[in-house]
């Protein structure tokens, strides 16, 4: 009887969504654990089959007047798609090629300059700190880090931007709820790499100014797709050093020309038809799923996976309720390399003791169990 109170007194365990139809969709993970999409999510059939069918049309028909109709058809349908994931109108978002380029869009956008400073995290990616750089060596502003967490505190009065990850990429902590609470004229920026399709996102429940994301990792899409969200406000304050035809509402015009009214002043230049074609229908098989089913059983699966990993003696990096699981590892390029070869695919973070397990709602036991094994068999 006691222990049988015992067993009563113990936290239930959430139900994880069952979605073995969605795991179908992807051929890689038939012969592997697939635990990248951190990095590139893994490609459904259905995408790559988009992607090769308006390739085909282009060989049959060639590239005319109703190619490029086609094209800003799957635009338009690309833009709607990524607002309903950001909750924003399609007035706000522009099309980019990846989170980088919307990023510095954004720091290059804002003018600043000498006396100027951008307030940035000290985990930030490649993708953030590149913009950040390129702001301090051309244009004089200072950059200044401090922990994610204690972010909205470290305000200084020379600070004209915080910029940071919504999700880190090195361990998957969340940022502050608070920077939503920083006064108006400091816009934040929010790196989405890590964000958008791996955990909900209300842009305007955050209190953002701008969030930069990208399609081919969470959102299973193929390199070369991305978006960006930019409030009215903020959209006012940017410059536009970029100009083409693909961004001007009346290209026609010659040097008259006009910028979009709206967040497509930001778009890139060009994106391929048969990119948008598997972008969308990448979102298609995530869609059908349920991004509610999507969201919830990716987050629950990594808590299992960190608290497994834990169990086997494995320090798992803090992190919040996200879809990433960082944990320590003695040469984490060598035990990537050798985990790949038994069919574990994961990455490993440049300058640290870590290996990065990104677990999406497709994954299931099958790969944590195949990631602990290889993990104890190089013990």
């Amino acid at each position: 009887m006691a222990s049988a109170a015992r067993s009563e007194q113990l936290p239930e365990q959430p139900e994880i969504p069952e979605l073995p139809a969605l795991r179908e969709h992807f051929p890689v993970l038939a012969e592997r654990a697939y635990l990248n999409a951190g990095t590139d999510g893994p490609l459904p059939a259905a995408a790559v089959e988009a992607a090769v069918e308006q390739l085909r049309r282009e060989l049959r028909e060639g590239r005319t007047h109703e190619h490029f109709e086609r094209r800003h058809a799957l635009e338009d349908s690309l833009r709607n798609t990524y607002c309903s994931l950001l909750g924003c109108a399609s007035e706000e978002l522009a099309l980019t090629t990846c989170t980088s380029e919307g990023i510095s869009l954004v720091v290059s956008g804002l003018g600043l300059g000498r006396g100027d400073e951008i307030l940035t995290s000290d985990e930030e990616h490649p993708g953030l700190l590149g913009a950040l750089q390129a702001a301090r060596e051309i244009q004089g502003v200072s950059v200044r880090m401090a922990p994610l967490q204690e972010l909205p505190g470290a305000l200084a009065p020379a600070t004209r931007l915080v910029a940071c990850s919504h999700v880190s990429w090195v361990g998957g902590a969340l940022a502050p709820a608070a920077l939503a609470e920083l006064p108006e004229e400091v816009p934040v920026l929010l790196d989405g790499a890590q964000g958008v399709g791996a955990v909900p996102v209300d842009v305007h429940a955050l209190g953002v100014d701008a969030y930069a994301a990208s399609g081919q990792k969470w959102l299973c899409g193929p390199d070369g797709l991305g978006m960006l969200y930019v409030s009215a406000k903020l959209k006012e304050r940017l410059q536009v050093s970029r100009r083409g035809y693909a961004n001007l509402e009346d290209p026609g015009a010659g040097l008259a020309a006009r910028l979009h009214p709206d967040a497509r002043r930001f778009d890139c230049f060009a994106l391929s038809a048969e990119a948008l074609a598997c972008g969308l229908a990448s979102l298609g098989v995530l869609g059908e799923a349920g991004w509610e089913h999507v969201h919830r059983r990716a987050r629950l699966l990594a808590e299992r996976f960190a608290a497994r990993l834990a169990e086997c003696g494995r320090e798992v990096s803090p992190r919040g309720p996200s879809t990433l699981v960082s944990f320590a590892s003695p040469d984490p390029p060598a035990e990537r390399r050798r985990l790949a070869e038994r069919g574990v695919m994961l990455r490993d973070i440049p300058e640290r003791p870590l290996l990065r397990a990104s677990v999406g709602a497709w994954n299931d036991e099958r790969d944590l169990h195949r990631l602990i094994e290889a993990l104890e068999d190089g013990a």
